[in-house]
């Protein structure tokens, strides 16, 4: 029988593994604060919280409070956070006209948090899903979504973003050419320097259940998405999507959700070469809680595992509720 250094030829790799110190000293990747984005939900009223039941420890917030976290927010030194807003139902229609509307939810809170906290990037979604009675992400017509009377609608509420001082508009609909058509609209009304982060991989996911619960779309939804995601079995689509929103001006592209589709994550960020997100999605956060909350796993130790895994697969940064925690636990050396 031959020894082991015989097999191994004397390299022994657990030698750089025997302590900590070692174990830092070769670590190939990090999570740092300044990955994090924090997605938070807006609500109508003041000094008001509500508590969502599928996603423990997150909360709707009025822009009073939406104000507060985002200054709490950056003294953790998060960069940047996301806002999606849960309207009133008498504010919805079939085509989301109350998008447009310049003091709309989303409206006003970027123009409170700006002024509040100048030094924190915001990042706003332009679908209309939150606007619409139907829960769709663009304009309904005789049981269709109709793409490009949705996408110029899009793009005008793009454009009123950037003017209530949106840093990155992040269109989550997944219509096509939606991307060039809201670069034009945002430069001709001289929002030059307003980025767009595109969803450019955004599934037809079965993970989104307690995101539209946060919104208040989760009993509206006539039919489902898969007419515009994307189906979950294609990757080559994904990668196509993903040229196609670059070529239309996207300065950053995202991969929606995170943790099944690291193979994604990995092939968009090789391919590209541009800024690459991920969304680590309500029904990724619901898992992990859920079973944290049962005993059966340990949940802090999951949650860092899963965030980074998205850095190890090529991820520039990472949507993700947990972001104030995270920030807690590397500011604390943990």
């Amino acid at each position: 029988m031959r020894s082991v250094d015989e097999v191994t030829g004397s390299r022994r790799l657990r030698r750089m593994r025997k302590t900590d110190w070692a174990r830092r000293l070769v670590r190939e990747t990090e999570l740092t604060v300044n990955d994090l984005i924090w997605p938070i939900f807006l609500i109508e009223g003041e000094d008001a919280a509500e508590d969502i039941a599928a996603m423990p420890g997150v909360q709707r917030l009025t822009v009073d409070r939406a104000v507060k976290a985002a200054e709490a927010a950056a003294k953790l030194g998060i960069p940047a956070i996301a806002t999606f807003p849960n309207v009133a139902m008498e504010k919805r229609d079939t085509t989301g006209s109350h998008a447009l509307d310049e003091d709309n939810l989303i409206n006003r809170a970027t123009k409170a948090i700006k002024a509040a906290v100048p030094e924190i990037g915001i990042i706003t979604d332009a679908a209309l899903d939150p606007f619409t009675d139907h829960g769709h992400d663009g304009i309904l017509r005789d049981g269709v979504i109709v793409n490009d009377e949705s996408v110029e609608q899009i793009a005008r509420a793009a454009v009123g973003q950037a003017a209530a001082g949106s840093d990155i508009i992040a269109p989550s609909d997944m219509m096509d050419g939606r991307i060039g058509v809201i670069r034009d609209a945002l430069d001709e009304a001289g929002f030059q320097d307003v980025a767009i982060m595109s969803y450019a991989t955004k599934f037809a996911s079965a993970c989104y259940g307690p995101y539209r619960e946060a919104i208040g779309t989760s009993g509206l939804l006539k039919g489902d998405k898969k007419t515009y995601y994307i189906d979950p079995a294609n990757t080559e689509e994904a990668l196509r999507e993903t040229e196609a929103d670059i070529e239309e001006g996207a300065d950053m592209v995202m991969v929606k959700p995170g943790l099944p589709y690291l193979d994604i994550c990995r092939r968009v960020k090789e391919t590209f070469q541009l800024p690459t997100f991920v969304y680590q999605v309500s029904g990724e956060y619901a898992m992990i809680e859920a079973a944290a909350a049962n005993g059966w796993i340990d949940g802090e130790r999951v949650m860092l595992e899963s965030l980074l895994a998205f850095k190890r697969a090529g991820c520039d940064g990472i949507l993700t509720y947990y972001a104030p925690r995270v920030a807690e636990i590397l500011g604390s050396g943990a």
